[in-house]
């Protein structure tokens, strides 16, 4: 059996960056620390945060004032403004490639235009931009609801930052099409690219892929998803304990690839599972340029 892992798998640089501001704030600031939301979406490493006292949390009027991290998927003004009048140390953990879209849809907002957001209506990051959007926001998930949106003088388009790929190129297929005079902005970053790009190139040399991630990350399930076109065996876990090892050892090879928010010790948990099947397997492991 081999077992191929890809090259970008686990944490992107903002996810990176915002557990790294976590788990240092508990030693910077003395007094309580909270992320507003959940940090990331993980279990894992959610779990990692509350053993160091670092807990989530929505309501502030019950709670004691102290630091609270903004979630790397961001918040909209009208929120940031709340939790600062609320008397808390605000630590932003906001990912740099989302910030870049806030950039964007504040701009243009400020100029008149429309915002037509790509991506999950109720995903966290959606829901931030839309608040930078205010009443000119549109959030959109299918071609179907892009074409029932109202007509717009004039409009811009962005995705969210973990959108799929090849999704967004035919919306912007689409808009080309139907708006030309649409500005349009690819905001997918480069992370989420080759993440994309990698497993859909490993799922063509592979009979099964394991998918390591959060049951509720966007992007790990876009990953899934993306294996599935290629018609294999896809498997998608938080952890080596929902590995099915009946299911798996009638394959000849294996990849394995992660989200974004998932850390390098469950992805080496995982793997080391996967190479207990057989002894030698551990000689078999290889990345994926």
């Amino acid at each position: 059996m081999d077992i191929i892992l890809t090259k970008t798998a686990g944490f992107c640089m903002g996810v990176k960056r915002a557990v790294n501001l976590a788990l240092a704030a508990p030693k910077k600031y003395n007094k309580p620390v909270y992320t507003y939301g959940h940090l990331i979406h993980n279990p894992q490493v959610l779990a990692r945060l509350k053993e160091i006292g670092i807990s989530p949390i929505t309501d502030l009027s019950v709670q004691k004032p102290g630091v609270v991290i903004i979630r790397a998927h961001g918040v909209s003004p009208d929120e940031f403004t709340k939790i600062e009048t609320a008397g808390f140390t605000i630590l932003n953990a906001t990912c740099p490639r989302v910030i870049e879209v806030q950039k964007i849809i504040d701009k243009y907002t400020t100029d008149g235009y429309s915002v037509i957001i790509v991506g999950d209506r109720d995903h966290p990051e959606v829901i931030g931009l839309l608040g930078h959007a205010g009443i000119n926001g549109y959030p959109a998930d299918s071609l179907a609801a892009l074409s029932k949106l109202p007509l717009f003088n004039r409009a811009i388009i962005v995705a969210q930052t973990t959108q799929n790929k090849k999704f967004y190129q035919t919306v912007e297929k689409w808009a080309f099409s139907h708006h030309p005079d649409y500005l349009f902005f690819n905001t997918i970053c480069d992370s989420t690219n080759r993440r994309q790009s990698e497993v859909l190139t490993l799922s063509k040399q592979v009979e099964a892929i394991v998918v390591i991630g959060g049951h509720s990350s966007g992007n790990t399930k876009r990953l899934a998803e993306i294996a599935k076109q290629s018609r294999i065996a896809v498997f998608h876990i938080e952890t080596e304990a929902e590995l099915n090892i009946n299911d798996l050892k009638k394959f000849k090879s294996i990849g394995i690839t992660a989200g974004a928010s998932t850390p390098d010790w469950v992805i080496t948990q995982v793997s080391k599972a996967l190479a207990q099947l057989k002894e030698t397997f551990s000689n078999n492991m290889v990345k994926l340029f």
